[in-house]
């Protein structure tokens, strides 16, 4: 109970411990949430912030310390008790059923039966009235956009009378226009008397916001401050430890020369539906090419067939003129095309996660080993180079890759990449969950090659970021080009209103096209 006098926190950690072996993930955690309020969540990759989450929504139970919910000290075992404590929580990759309709998901685990579709439908429009949440119950999940996903996931825990919200990276697949209707949101639902906790790496995000920030550091908490008293440098120093530049260098693009040149590309998804539909563009020399789009339109399809891991249906990708479509993988690297693929899914496609840095360095460059045995030695040197380059923390370089942290993986298989001298770089979302240190160290190893007059291509989601790295952005919607502008001269809105088709832009040009 409560001590007489003293604030009551919606949620309230005391001294919270978590031990996986030898790594101490938590290391006595405090943390306090207001009800009615709005508290940003930061901290580097594996400083602890995933682990505490998980903890108050019942994935984990702590070995030491204690929570406190509304004043009462409670024990949280499972999810189940998690959400009669009022705690929902938004995970980054949605857990909703596409074959199923909205009602139906948020509905779902609760024993809602569908001879009671009408009553379940009026109380779902109730709660969306109530927060301005915008969503047609009876539309299907696998026909909305990821933004009315979202809104489905929040109504589900709503409906099962959450007043406490938990949303782990909510803006990473939006646009900025998304992004704002999802901040109103939270804005009412904190009107309302909600406790909010965000989790997110966009400090101008966490500035625009939330109340105030958390900030953890190698499993500890390090400090709360009041995000009306901060900047982004403050937040940053105080995440990593010490100053750390936040300015991304824009090195002036000097050769214009056309190296690689897509024309009318079209390519079907595995299920048969179009994923790019007849697309012509150019990557230059010595620039940086960005490509903005909501998730999935396209950008997945686009890196793959240039990669030549999947084919077309037809059109042209000239690189120095020679046409790559139809060619294997191997085709490509046999005729001496130096090439790199970053791709999204770093342990899906990139590295094979059992693997240590060695093995991993192996499978790009195995196939030009003469005789039956391969030599590791060579890829030995690179991967320890490459751990002192990119200050890669690893036990060693036999060290399973599933075991290093998602900044460090990135650092591994980028640097891999970089490594092998390619002529085009192509990269897919290479900071996506990383934390602000290692995003830096990403972007400063892109302009490295963009120096050495390599050609990059750089699908991002973060907008801030497109519009600061790259010399121009080409923007997809729905498998097509809804523009290619200039960097320099756009905005943060007008690439949104791209992203969703609302506008066109020329290349070069300001005004829409009509």
């Amino acid at each position: 109970m409560a001590e007489q006098g003293k604030e009551v926190y919606a949620i309230e950690c005391r001294k919270i411990t978590k031990v996986f072996g030898q790594v101490v993930a938590n290391d006595k955690i405090d943390l306090k949430v207001r009800y009615g309020e709005i508290l940003a969540l930061l901290g580097e990759n594996g400083s602890g912030k995933t682990t505490l989450m998980n903890m108050l929504s019942g994935i984990y139970h702590p070995d030491e310390g204690q929570i406190f919910i509304g004043g009462k000290e409670v024990k949280i075992n499972s999810p189940v008790d998690a959400t009669a404590l009022g705690i929902g929580m938004i995970h980054q990759h949605f857990k909703l059923v596409e074959a199923f309709q909205a009602m139906d998901n948020i509905i779902l685990g609760t024993g809602g039966k569908k001879e009671k579709s009408r009553i379940t439908s009026e109380k779902i429009k109730e709660i969306s009235h109530t927060y301005g949440l915008e969503i047609e119950p009876e539309k299907y999940i696998s026909d909305m956009s990821v933004s009315e996903k979202q809104t489905v996931e929040i109504l589900k825990v709503l409906y099962r009378g959450a007043e406490i919200l938990i949303l782990d990276e909510p803006t990473a697949v939006l646009t900025p226009q998304e992004t704002e209707k999802l901040f109103q949101i939270l804005r009412k639902m904190k009107e309302k008397g909600c406790a909010i906790i965000i989790i997110t790496h966009k400090l101008q995000e966490v500035l625009s916001i939330s109340d105030r920030v958390t900030i953890l550091r190698k499993g500890k908490s390090i400090d709360t401050v009041d995000t009306a008293e901060c900047d982004a440098k403050k937040l940053t120093e105080l995440m990593v430890g010490r100053p750390v530049s936040l300015e991304i260098e824009r090195p002036l693009a000097k050769n214009c020369e056309t190296i690689l040149k897509v024309v009318d590309l079209t390519v079907d998804k595995a299920d048969g539906s179009r994923a790019i539909d007849d697309i012509s563009f150019e990557i230059r020399r010595g620039e940086i090419l960005g490509v903005a789009g909501v998730a999935g339109s396209g950008q997945k399809e686009l890196c793959e067939s240039i990669a030549g891991l999947i084919h077309a249906c037809r059109g042209a990708i000239l690189f120095n003129k020679e046409n790559l479509l139809g060619k294997s993988p191997s085709e490509i690297i046999e005729k001496g095309v130096s090439m790199s693929f970053v791709p999204e899914d770093r342990l899906g496609m990139g590295l094979v996660a059992s693997m240590g840095m060695t093995d991993n360095m192996l499978l790009k460059s195995y196939h030009k080993g003469k005789g039956p045995f391969v030599k590791r030695k060579p890829a030995g040197e690179l991967a320890r180079k490459l751990i002192k380059k990119l200050d890669i923390v690893t036990p060693g370089t036999e060290t399973p890759v599933r075991l290093l942290s998602g900044g460090n993986v990135q650092k591994v298989l980028l640097g891999r990449e970089i490594e092998s001298s390619p002529s085009v770089l192509i990269t897919a979302y290479p900071v996506r969950g990383l934390d602000i240190h290692s995003s830096y160290t990403v972007y400063d190893l892109l302009n490295e090659q963009k120096r050495k007059n390599v050609a990059v291509m750089y699908i991002g989601e973060d907008l801030d970021v497109l519009l600061e790295l790259s010399d121009r952005i080409m923007v997809l919607c729905h498998g097509k080009i809804t523009g290619i502008v200039n960097a320099a001269e756009t905005t943060k809105e007008e690439i949104g209103m791209m992203m969703t088709g609302e506008k066109k832009y020329a290349e070069s040009e300001k005004e829409a096209i009509v």
